[in-house]
């Protein structure tokens, strides 16, 4: 097999390849359909545009899904997300409500981190069921996904709580060196995470508890320890993902907030290339995964696709996506590729003539 050609391979069988290709085959299709879909402007100092709308839409799935590719990588699952999110901002916005202080800046601050230090907490109750009590993490996320949906409302008195908080709305609304804070908190929690599993041991405890959960205790790693770290980091994204979908409105619908996000945090971790098996995790394609949806949803509205055929649509871009990363099907291009190579040789020799 010549270089240029198995270079070629490297690149198809990629695990970013094919996620990286649907992301661009859906902004070229936007912006043919919308020729100043691609455009970028700069007013005031800040960016605006389509592109940055996107990448502002993307922030709240990625933090969810950061925190999922964390639990997946040791073969959990998180299906309280959603829910957390609703409690962490109803935690915020309610202490704003009762704070005679609510436009100080400090008073903004103090809000989130109670809103995020629930949200920890919440995760930490994750771990415990799961790595203590030993509950599988498929129900024992699920209790909190249910009971955390009344949790809110409690909170909240059933109402939808809202109130004026310049500084907290800043933190879904503003802009720092031009982007949206919303890209911003979003880019601080990837490489903040990025350092702490792949610039220390804990991303290969991760992936070791994941792929033999029973081998990695054996050898020494205390996977009790790893995999409750994993529930809580989620849960503490969850919450500032949260605190970061609601604070442009400042209200906090505690039935509607984070409805069915689980999913679509999953959705751009398997997107990303991570299997849902544990194991080895890919942050860099969680993100791939993150955009693509949030683009399909722009997309969707650039071509005018009605709202009720809008799931489906959503679910044909992620469909083509997986069949392209699957691995059998890349076996078997394989396959194809290394015989018509081996008839093309046999070809070759053939017609060679002897001196």
């Amino acid at each position: 097999m010549t270089a240029p050609t198995e270079l070629a391979r490297r690149v198809v069988h990629h695990k970013l390849f094919w996620p990286v290709v649907a992301l661009l085959v859906l902004l070229l299709a936007a912006g043919v359909r919308s020729p100043g879909f691609l455009s970028v402007t700069v007013q005031d100092g800040h960016l605006f545009g389509q592109v940055i709308d996107i990448m502002r839409g993307a922030a709240t799935p990625l933090l969810l899904a950061l925190g999922m590719a964390l639990v997946i990588a040791t073969g959990g699952i998180d299906l309280s997300v959603g829910a957390v999110m609703a409690i962490s901002l109803a935690v915020s916005l309610q202490f704003l409500d009762n704070s005679a202080t609510a436009d100080q800046p400090s008073t903004a601050v103090v809000a989130v981190l109670l809103g995020v230090a629930v949200a920890l907490v919440l995760g930490a109750f994750n771990g415990f069921m799961v790595t203590v009590l030993g509950i599988q993490p498929f129900i024992a996320t699920m209790i909190l996904m249910v009971a955390g949906r009344g949790i809110a409302m409690l909170i909240t008195k059933g109402q939808i709580t809202t109130t004026t908080s310049p500084p907290f709305k800043t933190i879904g609304s503003g802009f720092f060196l031009g982007l949206p804070m919303p890209v911003i908190i979003a880019a601080v929690a990837f490489v903040v995470v990025v350092i702490v599993v792949r610039r220390t041991a804990l991303g290969m405890l991760l992936e070791s508890i994941g792929i033999n959960r029973e081998a990695a205790r054996l050898a020494g790693v205390r996977s009790r320890n790893v995999t409750w770290f994993a529930y809580a980091a989620s849960g503490l994204l969850a919450g500032l993902a949260g605190i970061v979908y609601g604070a442009p409105t400042m209200a906090a619908d505690a039935n509607n907030i984070g409805l069915m996000k689980e999913m679509d945090a999953i959705l751009c971790v398997v997107l990303g290339g991570t299997s849902l098996m544990g194991g080895k995790f890919y942050l860099g394609g969680t993100v791939v995964g993150a955009l693509i949806l949030t683009t399909i949803e722009r997309v969707v509205i650039i071509f005018h696709i009605p709202s009720q055929t809008t799931p489906l649509f959503k679910a044909i871009v992620i469909i083509a996506v997986c069949i392209a990363q699957s691995p059998v099907l890349l076996r078997r291009l394989d396959l194809r590729r290394l015989r018509r190579a081996s008839r093309r040789r046999a070809e070759l020799a053939s017609q060679e003539v002897p001196a």
